[in-house]
């Protein structure tokens, strides 16, 4: 396995270097020698769900806050935070939704120093066949090479990709758009790995990120969680990392004894099940306003979890296991309709576990939390999700249950959230409820 490298170190170090790996510490900032590592396995550490961000005049109505990141010649900084660590690292570059092709220039990781800055340290360019350039073809993804570097647990990582082409060409760019994450986007040029990037504008999405890899032991298992916007974590504090698969992470990576697993998270929010991107068509009805025009299937909200199920959870390396927490949107946007039927929504996760057994993975169920008070609650969806909880709970059709619904509901009004445990509205948890339900999950679902 051949690694890109930091400058070659002293012998003095290496020799260090050799005393430290023999009594079992990890080294977590400065490399070892290129092929060192006689083991392990490349594991997700860190994954997004992409979906299509429509060119600028497309993106977002005039006057509505700042307008929509546009990337041309400029280098654009974001922040991922690992769930396990790992010996060496690469990077999956995706241009999945784009119509032209996507020009990298150059990239860079490295771990994070603070803000937009990095340790200058702890980094290295990546590179693509043994280029520093790559061209991503449209539908396409590319894996980086590998970077021996240690990559601690729950740590931050920065990302820098000098993008030629133009991010509003053609249909759009590729895109995740709740990143709850600070990320940065430099003047014109090249600025990958400066130790302080110059920055232009900030945002809080992930541009052209699908995952992110690391050297990890053999046997490190993998979660995959799958998801809406609770799984997304919208309406959790920015920079903060409290998503419930964030929460979960942390207290996986602190039981002691065990092989933490990595945690990947594939919330998209607005997303269903059984069907595709509903776009602001559902926002809008909601409010009674005018709907917009109908929109591309693979903008805004996503494909459907079935759709999307092999590319964002069965293809990640090393998934073990995958937690299920959709429909919320699939009751929620029919509003008053009887379609979809419980029964049609139980068939839909009944493919998902089918597809997963047969990739021999294990695959748990998440009860719906309660949304009485959200702008698309009606009564006839409050029956849908209790019947769909009764299935979850009692069919044994998943390998097992996480009832976040008795987690975070009002022991009272057992229709609506615990009011400390949602965001304000009554549809979304507050940084409290995502950790309540992170701490409802039995961690030895988890153990090999």
């Amino acid at each position: 396995m051949r690694f890109a490298r930091f400058a070659r170190p002293s012998r003095r170090f290496t020799a260090g270097c050799a005393i430290l790996l023999a009594v079992g510490v990890t080294l977590l900032s400065t490399p070892g020698r290129a092929g060192a590592q006689d083991s392990g396995a490349w594991v997700g550490t860190w994954a997004t769900a992409p979906v299509l961000l429509p060119p600028p005049s497309d993106a977002a109505p005039a006057g509505r806050g700042p307008g929509p990141v546009r990337i041309h010649d400029q280098t654009v900084r974001q922040i991922i935070h690992t769930s396990i660590g790992g010996s060496a690292v690469r990077v999956a570059v995706t241009n999945l939704f784009g119509s032209e092709p996507l020009d990298i220039g150059a990239a860079h990781v490295a771990l994070r120093s603070g803000d937009a800055s990095i340790d200058t340290h702890a980094g290295a360019p990546l590179r693509f066949g043994g280029q520093s350039s790559t061209t991503v073809a449209p539908g396409a993804m590319v894996v980086s090479d590998p970077v021996e570097m240690g990559v601690p647990a729950l740590s931050d990582l920065v990302i820098d990709l000098h993008v030629t082409s133009d991010s509003a060409a053609g249909d759009g760019a590729t895109v995740h758009g709740t990143g709850l994450t600070t990320n940065y986007l430099s003047p014109g040029g090249d600025h990958t790995g400066v130790a302080k990037l110059p920055v232009e504008r900030t945002f809080q999405s992930w541009f052209y990120l699908s995952r992110v890899d690391v050297l990890a032991p053999n046997g490190t298992p993998v979660i995959v969680t799958l998801g809406d916007s609770i799984t997304d974590g919208t309406a959790s504090t920015p920079d903060t990392n409290s998503r419930w698969p964030d929460f979960l992470a942390r207290r996986l990576a602190q039981r002691p004894g065990r092989t933490p697993p990595g945690v990947l998270n594939v919330g998209i929010g607005g997303n269903r099940v059984l069907s595709h991107n509903a776009g602001l068509g559902i926002l809008a009805r909601g409010a009674n306003a005018p709907a917009p025009p109908p929109p591309n299937p693979n903008a805004r909200f996503g494909p459907s979890a079935l759709a999307r199920l092999d590319r964002d959870v069965l293809a990640q390396p090393g998934v073990t296991h995958v937690i299920v927490l959709e429909s919320t949107n699939d009751i929620g946007m029919a509003f008053d309709s009887e379609s979809p039927t419980v029964e049609e929504i139980i068939a839909g996760h009944t493919e998902l576990i089918e597809r997963a057994h047969a990739q021999g993975l294990k695959i748990y169920g998440a009860t719906l939390a309660p949304f009485e008070g959200a702008f698309y609650f009606r009564d006839i969806g409050e029956v849908k999700r209790q019947a769909f909880n009764e299935w979850v709970r009692t069919s044994g059709a998943y390998d097992a249950v996480i009832d976040f619904d008795a987690a975070v509901r009002d022991a009272a009004e057992p229709s609506k959230f615990r009011e400390d445990y949602q965001s304000g509205d009554w549809l979304h948890p507050s940084d409290v409820g995502y950790r309540a339900m992170a701490q409802a999950i039995d961690l030895t679902l988890f153990d090999q």
